[in-house]
């Protein structure tokens, strides 16, 4: 028992010292610790059932990715096969059925036709399979679309959905959203303190593609009522009522632009947004308002047309003006939604919860309150049945339920209300260890050993059962962590965090006390 070198004396204390330095600006108000440097300043965020805020589950339309591909994939067998060298004329273009068909003018051409498709392809999946499967019919090529290319074009596009949806909460303000991925096409949103949660739902209910197209002056008033514009060209709705006839490709698309602000015409004083484009972008916009001066473009938001200005003169500086019915809000949140990017797949809302403040403040003072009379009746408990050794034992609870904050401030964790409980919980199993070894100790007493041995075979006897215990709570922990979701996860986290903690202050802390006391009076200490 004497074997406790001072190596490792300093170490413990110095692990115990930093725990509770860190562990102290989560007890106290922000105010107060704001002017702490950064790496002293770790702090623990409440969840959404303690701050209050917004929980949205966003789904995406998976059949839409299909299409995009789809469309793409067309544009892209028009642009190649007119680029072939010689040319290959195409006809009786079709995407019925998800697949993309086309016939060969030259049928002395199919073979060359169908290895410029081919080059369109890429591989997808873990076997390296293409993402289109191109077959060849007499002077037929079919393209259609491979489950593990759609699998693989929706992983991405989910990926790019989940980064704009954290850029757009970004730029609300809050702090430490939790946005993940459930599954293949679902995204959670949690937005801890919230006060606007409409707000957060009409951003991330928008998709925010915008792209600047040439209006088709060509199109006929039967083709607008049917829906279906001339050959290159596409009919959408506009904002404030008809249809409108555009090019399908654009002049300028979103992901070319840079800066998005919310204004005020000089002239009405109605809200707008004003918008700049990147070097490319500028370039193309000055290009094609030079050659087109006196025709009209259409300004396309989410396949809306807002307006079809005409083109009075060049337009050089790089930037240009989106008007419309906008509400200073409605423009502020456009504009939030084209800083951040437009999602490359239409997300729904399909479950939302709110949780208002009062409501989570509520809940802290409960779990506080019960938090507090466990640990006091733990103490208590441990003082009147092991003296000096539940002095120890209580040291060690402290430290114990110190360091579980620490941990959960420097990885930036969240606590929710199942992660009280959880914690309440680690409380309790904490004093487990300490009671099978002040027992255990009793025990070896009982048995007439000295005092040294009796602890000695006392620790090292108990060791071997608390490690046991707790390796199976641990392993439960970290799968509930792993199949489960929100707060099941709370709870497992604080739980597998108080475990670890909880066997390093009941063995290897209280070990300590024991070793320093037993040097100065080693016939003194009886439980």
């Amino acid at each position: 028992m004497l074997d406790f070198p001072r190596w490792k004396v300093w170490l413990t204390a110095i692990t115990c010292i930093l725990g509770v330095l860190l562990a102290v600006p989560s007890l106290m108000p922000e105010r107060m610790t704001a002017g702490l440097p950064g790496f002293a300043n770790q702090r623990i965020n409440l969840g959404l059932d303690l701050a209050g805020g917004s929980q949205l589950l966003l789904e995406a339309k998976t059949e839409d990715v299909a299409r995009q591909r789809l469309e793409q994939m067309e544009d892209s067998i028009r642009r190649q096969m007119r680029a072939a060298s010689p040319r290959i004329e195409i006809t009786e273009v079709s995407t019925a059925g998800g697949s993309l068909a086309f016939s060969v003018r030259n049928p002395a051409q199919v073979s060359e036709a169908a290895q410029v498709a081919r080059a369109q392809t890429q591989p997808a999946g873990t076997l390296g399979a293409a993402d289109w499967d191109v077959r060849i019919e007499g002077n037929r090529v079919t393209m259609t679309q491979t489950e593990a290319g759609l699998a693989d074009a929706i992983d991405r596009d989910m990926n790019v959905a989940t980064e704009v949806v954290r850029r757009r909460i970004d730029e609300l303000g809050t702090r430490e959203p939790t946005i993940i991925r459930q599954g293949s096409n679902r995204i959670v949103v949690q937005v801890p303190g919230l006060e606007n949660p409409q707000q957060l739902r009409a951003l991330l209910g928008r998709t925010a593609r915008l792209d600047f197209k040439m209006v088709d002056l060509t199109a006929t008033p039967e083709q607008l009522a049917s829906g279906r514009g001339p050959v290159g060209s596409q009919v959408l709705p506009l904002q404030e009522g008809g249809r409108i006839a555009v090019t399908r490709r654009a002049i300028v698309t979103g992901d070319r632009i840079v800066d998005a602000s919310q204004q005020y015409d000089q002239q009405t004083n109605e809200p707008e947004v004003v918008i700049r484009f990147d070097g490319a972008g500028s370039r193309a916009f000055a290009r094609v308002t030079s050659e087109n001066v006196g025709r009209p473009f259409a300004i396309v938001l989410d396949n809306v047309v807002l307006s079809a200005p005409r083109i009075n003169e060049p337009i050089l500086g790089g930037s240009a003006r989106i008007t419309g019915s906008f509400t200073v809000e409605s423009a502020n949140e456009l504009a939030i939604a084209l800083r951040s990017g437009s999602l490359p797949v239409d997300l729904s809302i399909v479950q939302e919860q709110s949780v208002g403040p009062e409501l989570g403040r509520e809940s802290i003072r409960k779990g506080v309150t019960a938090g507090v009379v466990a640990t006091s009746l733990v103490l208590l408990f441990m003082l009147l049945t092991y003296g000096r050794f539940g002095v120890y034992a209580n040291i060690a609870l402290v430290l114990n339920a110190l360091l579980i904050l620490a941990v959960m401030a420097i990885f930036n964790s969240s606590l929710t209300l199942p992660g009280i409980a959880g914690f309440v919980l680690t409380i309790g199993a904490a004093v487990d260890a300490n009671v099978i070894i002040n027992e255990r100790i009793r025990e070896e007493q009982r048995r007439g050993r000295r005092i040294m041995d009796a602890l000695e075979h006392g620790y090292n006897e108990a060791r071997t059962a608390i490690f046991d215990a707790n390796i199976t709570n641990v392993i439960a922990g970290v799968l509930l962590f792993y199949f489960g979701s929100g707060p099941v996860r709370g709870f497992a986290l604080v739980l597998i965090i108080g475990i670890v903690t909880s066997v390093f202050t009941a063995v290897t802390v209280t070990r300590m006390f024991v070793s320093i006391w037993l040097r100065k009076r080693p016939q003194q200490l009886v439980i």
